[in-house]
């Protein structure tokens, strides 16, 4: 037997870890309205329509987010109307009761998540105590039948404001409720009912981030399939190869490589020679123009010197676009092969800004190229470097034509 208790108790210690809800399920509600007692009263004898007053104290636990049960106790003064003989009797009741969250049965979630209605009912003990015009030592004991709905206001994760509306009878009540006179309690009857109307708050107790009161869990499958999407999203935009080297963008650490580039595995420009210009690029000139003498020299200085050849910038920046390193490469090539060519960089900057803060990043951007030519082994004594300032020869207000004069000129001597 020992064997089977704690096999039990096992086997539910699994299931209850195994089955661990994504929701709160325990909460605390208190209440307090008016109430209206049935027509069981002696001779003369009856209360306002309401009157006053009743309140109630219980604790909830749902077993899921449509089903639960509560522990309740409530407490009413029952008193005469003002044109009733005078009387005073106490009402206590404990109820054990079935819950069922209407509102995760009728799908409310689908259109709110802010009112909500819940369905209780079941059977307790009562015990009611006239104090006056009679003083009972014992109190009338009795069994409750109880019945009620309530409507939920979500407030916040934590609280929600209630309303109540429960129907109480009572089997076996043997004394009016103003205890003057002697009532049939032998079985169900109507006119032991007590109606209760109540406002309260349901505390709800837990870690997790809802009750289930408010539970979806539609809602949750698809915050679920969007986080999935999501990351499949940036999973698909990190594999996308944006310059076309063969390193995924999440690799890349230098993901606007000229194309044909030769990279490493982290995409960057293979640099041997540390010049600052990938040699994919400079090998084709090399062999286009390194070795043809005259001819090939005349053709790039022609080129050089009518505009074909620029280096080409951003907005406000003095950092060459990578696809402009082409033209420096064909100076770098020439001035090796010609070593008594001089070369002129004349830096422009288009119309946004100031006229004297674009005539200092004009000098900057001449100044940057005549860096990377004297790193790439040109000597210093055979450039010359100046600001021309902005260039108004295009529409300023083109954001195309903007960036065709935020340049650096090539011109050979």
């Amino acid at each position: 037997m020992k064997k089977i208790i704690l096999s039990l108790l096992l086997f539910a210690a699994i299931m209850a870890n195994a089955q661990e809800k994504e929701y709160n399920q325990w909460s605390v509600e208190a209440e307090a309205g008016v109430h209206k007692p049935a027509s069981s009263f002696g001779s003369g004898y009856y209360t306002a329509t309401p009157s006053l007053w009743q309140a109630g104290l219980g604790v909830r636990y749902m077993m899921n987010e449509k089903f639960g049960i509560k522990l309740d106790a409530g407490y009413n003064s029952i008193e005469n109307h003002d044109d009733s003989p005078a009387f005073e009797t106490k009402y206590f009741r404990t109820s054990l009761q079935g819950v069922i969250n209407l509102g995760s049965v009728l799908d409310f979630r689908s259109f709110t998540n802010t009112f909500n209605l819940l369905a209780h009912g079941g059977m307790g003990y009562s015990v009611n105590t006239p104090k006056s015009p009679n003083d009972f030592d014992k109190g009338d004991q009795m069994l409750n039948l109880i019945v009620g709905l309530t409507p939920q206001i979500k407030l916040s994760n934590n609280i929600a404001l209630t309303g109540d509306l429960s129907m109480v009878n009572h089997i076996r009540q043997s004394v009016s409720w103003d205890g003057t006179q002697a009532v049939n309690g032998g079985g169900f009857n109507a006119n032991h009912m007590l109606v209760n109307a109540s406002v309260g708050l349901t505390f709800y107790l837990g870690q997790k981030a809802v009750h289930a009161d408010w539970y979806s869990e539609e809602d949750v499958i698809m915050s679920k399939l969007d986080s999935l999407d999501q990351r499949l999203s940036k999973v698909e935009s990190d594999m996308m190869d944006s310059d076309n080297d063969g390193i995924a963008n999440y690799l890349d650490q230098e993901p606007n490589t000229v194309a044909n580039a030769l990279v490493d595995s982290k995409g960057r420009a293979v640099d041997v020679n540390n010049d600052g210009i990938p040699d994919t690029m400079l090998a084709p000139l090399d062999a286009r123009y390194g070795n043809n003498g005259a001819q090939g020299g005349d053709f790039i200085k022609e080129f050089m010197n009518n505009g074909y050849a620029n280096v080409y910038f951003r907005f406000n920046s003095t950092n060459p676009e990578d696809y402009s390193l082409e033209s420096v490469g064909y100076l770098i090539n020439y001035m090796k092969e010609n070593p008594g060519s001089q070369a002129e960089l004349t830096g422009y900057a288009d119309e946004l800004g100031s006229t004297d803060y674009n005539q200092k990043l004009s000098e900057q951007r001449a100044n940057k190229v005549e860096q990377l030519l004297v790193a790439s082994g040109i000597d210093a004594s055979r450039l010359t470097a100046r600001g021309a300032g902005e260039d108004a020869s295009v529409d300023k207000n083109s954001a195309a034509a903007r960036q065709l004069v935020r340049r650096v000129t090539l011109k050979l001597k």
